[in-house]
């Protein structure tokens, strides 16, 4: 972490301010809405690079039952994040003005965990960054992978 995170972190805990923008970087508690977004002090931030399963989807277990694939999404992301400080570093923004941004744990891809523990997939249409952590993923059957699902592109074209 730079010295500039680290004092804007430092800031954002004395403070009790929610968010910092610092070099261009988000810093700040965040919110889960589902398991490629979270919010910064109003801030909605899409995890680039990845999809997870939509919030309503459901996917098929190992045991060939249906389960809440995309609350376990969010609720993952949400316990990985807890009440520490997330910094994003933004890329652009989405068509619903989103900001498209890799997010961080101190210095952990929180994007990279999300794929790479089976929460989400590498979204290959806009980004190639997380396809090596996601074949880990399916070929060790975690989570999503476990069983089966619709891309999530694919469910929300039908819902």
């Amino acid at each position: 972490m730079s010295r500039r995170l680290l004092v804007a972190s430092i800031w954002v805990l004395l403070t009790g301010s929610t968010t910092a923008l610092v070099e261009d970087r988000l810093i700040g508690q965040a919110s889960v809405i589902d398991g490629d977004t979270i919010e910064i002090h109003g801030k909605k931030i899409r995890l680039e690079g990845i999809d997870a399963p939509e919030s309503r989807q459901t996917c098929i277990g190992r045991d060939s039952k249906p389960w809440s694939c995309g609350k376990a999404s969010a609720f993952a992301l949400a316990e990985k994040i807890g009440t520490k400080i997330v910094t994003c570093q933004p890329k652009g923004k989405d068509r619903y003005k989103r900001v498209l941004a890799v997010c961080y744990l101190s210095d952990r891809d929180l994007n990279s965990w999300m794929v790479r523990n089976g929460w989400s997939v590498a979204y290959r249409r806009y980004s190639k960054a997380y396809i090596g952590v996601e074949e880990i993923a399916r070929a060790n059957k975690i989570n999503i992978w476990s069983g089966s699902f619709r891309m999530p592109w694919d469910w929300r074209k039908s819902h």
